[in-house]
C-alpha cells in the first residue's frame, strides 16, 4: 500500500472536494450511520499509507466519535500515518480550571486526539493562554495556521478605504489585528471588553479618537453567540465610526443573528471557510493544501501570499 488519500467527515464534503482537486490527491467520504438509540456505525473507504482525515470541529461531540471511529478503521487496513485537518479546532478556549471542579477540555481532547493520529492541523485555534499549540497534542506534529494571510488578501480585492481602522474586540485579539492591519498598512487598536456571561459583554475603547469619522474593520477569530460583535459595533458607532464591517475566522452562530448584527451598524460580515456558513467569502483551500504539501512530496513548501 502506497500514496495519499483524503477521508472527509460529511460535513466536510464540499470543501474536502476543492481541497483534494487543488492537490491532485483521491477522496473518500466517511459514511457515518445514526442509530435510533444515538449511537454511530462509522465507515470508511479504502485507505492510504498516509491518510489525511477532513473535518471541521464545530458542533464537535460526534465529530470526535467519528473521526476515532474512522482512525480505527483506517489504522487496522494499512493506513500508517494518519492527518487530521481541522480547520475550526473545539474545545481549546477551556484550558485551565476557572472554577473548582470545572474539566480542563482542551487537555481532555488534545490528549484524545493526539492518541489516535500523527499530526493536526488547525486554523487560528482559540490559544489565548497557550503560547504553543504542540503542547496541546502531545507526542505528535501539530501546526496553527493563521488566516491573516489570505483574509488580507481578499480584502485588497475587494478594496478598503485607507483611512479604515483594524479593530480587535479585546486585548487577546491584539497579535492577529496588528497582523492584518500590518499587511494592509491600516492602522489598528483593540477594544477593553468585559465578560459578564456568555452572552453579556461591556466594551470601551481607550483610544476612542482614532475611530471617530473613520471606516472601521472589525476583527475575530470566534463568533458563537454575536454577543462581542454586538456590543462592540454600539461602542463603535458611540465612539463616532462612520461604517463597520466585520471579518472573521470561525463562524459559528446562528444565520438569524445576521439581522441583529445589521441594526448593531454592522454593514457587512465576512467569514473563512473554516467552518460552512452562510457568511463565507475567504477561502482556506491555498494554506491548507501548502501545509500538506510535504505529506506528498516528503518536504514543505510553505505557501507565500502577497
Amino acid at each position: 500500500m502506497s500514496g495519499v488519500a483524503i477521508h472527509s467527515l460529511p460535513t466536510g464534503a464540499g470543501d474536502a472536494r476543492r481541497l483534494a482537486a487543488l492537490l491532485g490527491l483521491p477522496l473518500q467520504e466517511i459514511a457515518v450511520h445514526h442509530f435510533p438509540d444515538g449511537e454511530m456505525r462509522v465507515t470508511v473507504g479504502p485507505a492510504a499509507s498516509t491518510t489525511i482525515i477532513f473535518g471541521s470541529l464545530d458542533r464537535p461531540n460526534d465529530k470526535l466519535l467519528a473521526i476515532l471511529f474512522a482512525a480505527e478503521a483506517l489504522r487496522r487496513t494499512g493506513a500508517g500515518r494518519l492527518v487530521l485537518v481541522a480547520p475550526y479546532l473545539c474545545y481549546m478556549r477551556q484550558d485551565a480550571a476557572f472554577r473548582a471542579g470545572e474539566a480542563i477540555s482542551q487537555k481532555a481532547v488534545g490528549r484524545l486526539i493526539a492518541g489516535t493520529v500523527d499530526r493536526v492541523i488547525t486554523v487560528d485555534a482559540h490559544l489565548h493562554r497557550t503560547p504553543d499549540i504542540r503542547t496541546v497534542f502531545p507526542g505528535i506534529e501539530a501546526e496553527n495556521l493563521s488566516a491573516m494571510a489570505v483574509i488580507a488578501v481578499t480584502l485588497r480585492k475587494t478594496g478598503l478605504d485607507p483611512a479604515t481602522v483594524v479593530i480587535g474586540p479585546d486585548a487577546e485579539s491584539r497579535p492577529w489585528v496588528s497582523d492584518l492591519a500590518s499587511r494592509l498598512g491600516l492602522a489598528h487598536t483593540v477594544a477593553q471588553k468585559i465578560r459578564r456571561g456568555d452572552r453579556a459583554v461591556d466594551i470601551g475603547f481607550t483610544e476612542a479618537g482614532l475611530i471617530a469619522r473613520r471606516p472601521v474593520l472589525l476583527v475575530d477569530d470566534i463568533v458563537s453567540s454575536g454577543g462581542t460583535l454586538i456590543a462592540c459595533a454600539k461602542a463603535l458607532i458611540a465612539a463616532g465610526a462612520t461604517t463597520i464591517d466585520a471579518v472573521i475566522t470561525h463562524a459559528l452562530f446562528a444565520s438569524e443573528i445576521a439581522t441583529a448584527f445589521a441594526e448593531a451598524g454592522i454593514r457587512s460580515v465576512r467569514s473563512t471557510s473554516s467552518v460552512p456558513h452562510p457568511t463565507n467569502a475567504i477561502p482556506l483551500d491555498d494554506i491548507l493544501a501548502a501545509a500538506l504539501r510535504r505529506e506528498i512530496n516528503g518536504r514543505s513548501f510553505p505557501e507565500k501570499i502577497p
